[in-house]
């Protein structure tokens, strides 16, 4: 059963930090694109940064870049979101996405809220 659990969210005054985290199980993690992606209300979903099977290529939103950083670890089948000078902007459901190179299968997360507010 392919499983992704998001945690780390919750509510950050701006400016502050926050470090998110998915677990995976049910598929292979190592062959995997891995990818965050972020819902804000009455918004679509958009991506925020995705890194590539063995970390070494990664991906950012404009507005996210030299904010936020992705990182993977192989070896815990985890893939991390450290948030940082966050703003109300950022206010959102954060969803992780695993998806394989041919792109036929692709998992979520049930997501985890971040809520940037003083």
């Amino acid at each position: 059963q392919v499983q992704l659990v998001e945690s780390g969210g919750g509510l950050v005054q701006p400016g502050g930090s926050l470090r998110l985290s998915c677990v995976a199980s049910g598929f292979t993690f190592s062959a995997y694109t891995m990818s965050w992606h972020r819902q804000a209300p009455g918004k679509e979903r958009e991506l925020v940064a995705d890194i590539s099977i063995f970390g070494s290529i990664t991906n950012y939103a404009d507005s996210v870049k030299g904010r936020f950083t992705i990182s993977r670890d192989n070896g815990k089948n985890t893939v991390y979101l450290q948030m940082n000078s966050l703003d109300s902007e950022d206010t959102a459901v954060y969803y992780c996405n695993a998806k394989n190179s041919l792109g036929t299968k692709d998992y979520w997360g049930q997501g985890t809220q971040v809520t940037v507010s003083s």
